[in-house]
C-alpha cells in the first residue's frame, strides 16, 4: 500500500513521523507481493524475515481457447500442455459464453467455493446472470433455506427492496461483488460466502487486495483491469485467493487470454512483482507539499535543515538516488517549500548564501496555513475552498440546507461522475424558488440546463468543476432530505455504492470545513451551521436513528431493526441481555448481540461520566467566583 497514490503517501508521511518522534512504537509490516525489501528496511528501519511456505500448494493454469496450460517456469515457453476442456456447447451457449466459463465453474461449484474476477463492474453483474441462465436447476435446492434468509436480509438493508440482479443469482449460489453495492450488502454476500451459502463470486480486482474470501478455484477472466494490462502484483493478488488452509487440500488459479496476448502473458507469470516506489511527488507533489505544511505547522522541523534532516528519513530520502538525477534532494525541498510561500500558507525565508550554505531561517505557519493542514483540507483546492467560502458570505441561502450541502461537497469527486442533464434539468425544476436561488449564486443558470437537456450547444464560458460539483450536491441533498439510498439511487441511475461512499466523503469533508473555519476568524458564521450539519451528514438517518448508530457496528438496518423492536435508547440496550435481543431481532447472532450490548453499556458509561463532570464543574463555579472578588 506504501506505493499506491495518494494512500500510499498518506502512510508514508504518518509512518515517516512515528519513526522521528519515538522509539518506542512497534511497527510490523507485511506483504505477499514485495521486490524493493531493502527499501523498506531501511525506511522501517526494520528486521526483515520471509518465508516460501504455502499451507495449501497452488497451481496456476492458463487457457487459450479450449486448452488449457500449467505455468512451468522450467519450460520454455513458460506454460505446458494440461488439458482440453471438455464441456458441450451449443451454439446459442458459445456466442454467450465465448470464455466457457460455465464449463470452468461448473467443474467446482456447488461442492466447492469459486472466484470470478472480471474487468469491470458491469461485467460482474452480466456474467452473474449468463452463469445462473445456464446452470442446472439442482442447484436451487442447494441450502435453499439459507438462501432464503440471505435474501430477506439483502431486502432488510435495502428497505424492502433488494437488487433484482441479485434476487435472479443467490438462489443459485451466485451473487455478484463491487464497489457498487453498499458496505451492508457487501458484508451480508462476504459472510453468506465464507459460510458456504453462495459457492461463487464475480467480483472486480479490488476484492483480493481487501478481503479474506479464499476460494478453491480463481478465475480471471481477462488479464486486464478495465483498459489497462495486468500489474505483477495485482496478478499474484489475485491468485492468492486460491486454497483455503484447513478446508481444501490445494487450490488453483486460471487464467483466460487470447492467443494474441500469449507473450504478453508469460511475461506476466513469470516477472519479478513491481517495486515499491514513494509517492510523496506524484501528482504535481502533492504529498510532500502536504508533509512539509504539517511539518512546520506541528513545529516537527522549522527550519531548511531540520527538514531536510527530517526528510532523509522518509522512503522518498532512501530512494532520492532512483528519483532524481538532475536535482539534488535540497533543490527539491526548497522547490516544494516555493508554492507554500505564494500561496501565504507559510511565512519565512527559504534561500541558500552565495556560498551554498543552507540557512537556518525559521519558517513559521499561517493562519491560512494552519487551517489547512489541521483541517487536512487538499492543497490543491485550499484556495477554492477559501474563495468559495467568502463568497458565499456574502449571499449565503439559509432557507434550507442546499447552499450549505454545497459548500461540502468534496471537491475531487466530480470527476467521477457525468452528470445526466435530463436529470439535472428534471431536478432544477423540483426545487423551490429558494432553493433554485443557490443555482445562480455559485453560478450554474437555468437557460445553462436548459440548452444541455436540449442537446444545444452552449457558447458562454461556464465553469464546469462547479456544474458537476452542484449535480452531486442534488444528490446529497435528496439523501439527507429523504434519507433513502435506494430511491435516490433511482432518481439519479447512479450505484449505490458510489452514493454510500460519496455521502462518507461529504461527511469527512464538512468534518475538515469544520475545522478549516475554526483556524479563521472571518468565518465565525460557518463554525454553528457546520457543526450540526457534519452530524447529520455523519449519520443521514432519522433523527430518532441516531442514538443507536452511535453503537459500535450499529449501521442504518441494524438501527431501524433494533428501532422497530422497541430498542429505542442506549438504555434500553444496555440493559437487555443478549439472549433477549436474539429473540427479539430477526437475522441477529449471539455474537453480534453480545457486541451490540457491550458496546451500548461502554457508550452509556462514557455519557453518564462526562455529566459527572459536567456536574462538578458547574458545582465548582460559585466558589471559584467568591474567590475571584
Amino acid at each position: 500500500m506504501l506505493g499506491e497514490g495518494s494512500r500510499g503517501a498518506v502512510l508514508e508521511m504518518t509512518l515517516s513521523k512515528v519513526l522521528y518522534m519515538t522509539k518506542a512504537t512497534q511497527i510490523i509490516g507485511m506483504s505477499a507481493t514485495l521486490s524493493n525489501v531493502s527499501d523498506l528496511q531501511q525506511f522501517l528501519k526494520a528486521e526483515h524475515y520471509t518465508s516460501n511456505f504455502r499451507p495449501v500448494q497452488l497451481k496456476e493454469y492458463v487457457k487459450i481457447r479450449d486448452s488449457i496450460y500449467e505455468v512451468d517456469s522450467k519450460s520454455e515457453n513458460g506454460f505446458v500442455f494440461a488439458r482440453l476442456l471438455n464441456y458441450k456447447y451449443s451454439s446459442a451457449m458459445e456466442k454467450i459464453d465465448p470464455d466457457h466459463l460455465i464449463a470452468l465453474v461448473t467443474e467446482v461449484i456447488p461442492k466447492y467455493s469459486c472466484l470470478l474476477f472480471c474487468p469491470t463492474k458491469k461485467n460482474c453483474e452480466n456474467v452473474s446472470k449468463m452463469l445462473c441462465k445456464y446452470l442446472n436447476k439442482s442447484f436451487l435446492s442447494v441450502k435453499k433455506e439459507e438462501k432464503c434468509v440471505l435474501i430477506k436480509e439483502l431486502k432488510n438493508i435495502g428497505n424492502g427492496v433488494i437488487c433484482p440482479v441479485l434476487r435472479g443469482t443467490v438462489p443459485y449460489g451466485l451473487a455478484y461483488h463491487h464497489s457498487g453495492l453498499t458496505n451492508d450488502e457487501r458484508k451480508v454476500l462476504e459472510q453468506a460466502y465464507s459460510a458456504g451459502v453462495l459457492c461463487l463470486l464475480t467480483c472486480t480486482s479490488t476484492l483480493a487486495a481487501g478481503v479474506n474470501l479464499p476460494a478453491r478455484r480463481v478465475i480471471l477472466r481477462s488479464p486486464y483491469v478495465a483498459r489497462d494490462f495486468l500489474k505483477r502484483n495485482q496478478y499474484r493478488q489475485m491468485v492468492g485467493r486460491a486454497g483455503r488452509a484447513g478446508i481444501d487440500t490445494e487450490g488453483e488459479s486460471i487464467l483466460i487470454t487470447q492467443e494474441q496476448d500469449k507473450k504478453l502473458i508469460a511475461d506476466l507469470v513469470s516477472r519479478p512483482v513491481e517495486c515499491c516506489y514513494s509517492n510523496l511527488i506524484q501528482d504535481g507533489e502533492k504529498g510532500i507539499k502536504d508533509l512539509l505544511l504539517s511539518l512546520i505547522g506541528l513545529k516537527i522541523a522549522q527550519t531548511l535543515d531540520k527538514i531536510v534532516e527530517f526528510m532523509e528519513i522518509t522512503l522518498l530520502g532512501v530512494q532520492k538516488q532512483l528519483h532524481f538525477k538532475e536535482k539534488t534532494f535540497l533543490e527539491v525541498i526548497e522547490q516544494a517549500l516555493q508554492p507554500l510561500l505564494e500561496k501565504g500558507l507559510i511565512k519565512g525565508q527559504v534561500s541558500r548564501s552565495s556560498e551554498g550554505e543552507q540557512r537556518s531561517c525559521q519558517l513559521e505557519i499561517t493562519n491560512l496555513g494552519r487551517a489547512a493542514y489541521k483541517g487536512s483540507i487538499d492543497l490543491a483546492y485550499c484556495d477554492t475552498l477559501n474563495m468559495d467560502l467568502k463568497k458565499s458570505l456574502e449571499g449565503l441561502v439559509l432557507d434550507n440546507y442546499l447552499h450549505l450541502i454545497y459548500l461540502i461537497t468534496p471537491y475531487d469527486m466530480g470527476s467521477q461522475c457525468s452528470p445526466d442533464w435530463m436529470i439535472y434539468f428534471r431536478q432544477y425544476h423540483q426545487l423551490d424558488v429558494i432553493e433554485q436561488k443557490v443555482f445562480a449564486a455559485v453560478g450554474v443558470p437555468e437557460s445553462f440546463l436548459t440548452k444541455k437537456a436540449s442537446g444545444q450547444a452552449v457558447k458562454k464560458a461556464i465553469n464546469w468543476s462547479v456544474v458537476r460539483r452542484l449535480y452531486l450536491t442534488l444528490v446529497l441533498y435528496s439523501l439527507f432530505k429523504e434519507m433513502n439510498m435506494w430511491a435516490v439511487a433511482q432518481k439519479f441511475n447512479l450505484p449505490r455504492g458510489f452514493m454510500q461512499n460519496l455521502l462518507s466523503s461529504a461527511a469527512a469533508f464538512s468534518s475538515s470545513v469544520l475545522r478549516f473555519c475554526e483556524e479563521l476568524e472571518e468565518f465565525w458564521a460557518y463554525r454553528a451551521l457546520f457543526t450540526n450539519l457534519t452530524q447529520k451528514l455523519s449519520y443521514c438517518v432519522k433523527p430518532e436513528l441516531i442514538p443507536l448508530m452511535e453503537i459500535s457496528g450499529v449501521q442504518e438496518a441494524r438501527a431501524r431493526q433494533l428501532y422497530n423492536a422497541g430498542y429505542k435508547s442506549l438504555s434500553y440496550l444496555a440493559n437487555v441481555s443478549p439472549e433477549t435481543l436474539v429473540k427479539s431481532v430477526e437475522h441477529m447472532s449471539r455474537r453480534q448481540a453480545n457486541q451490540i450490548v457491550s458496546s451500548a453499556k461502554m457508550l452509556l458509561n462514557e455519557k453518564a461520566e462526562a455529566l459527572l463532570e459536567e456536574v462538578e464543574e458547574l458545582m465548582r463555579l460559585p466558589i471559584d467566583l467568591h474567590e475571584c472578588t
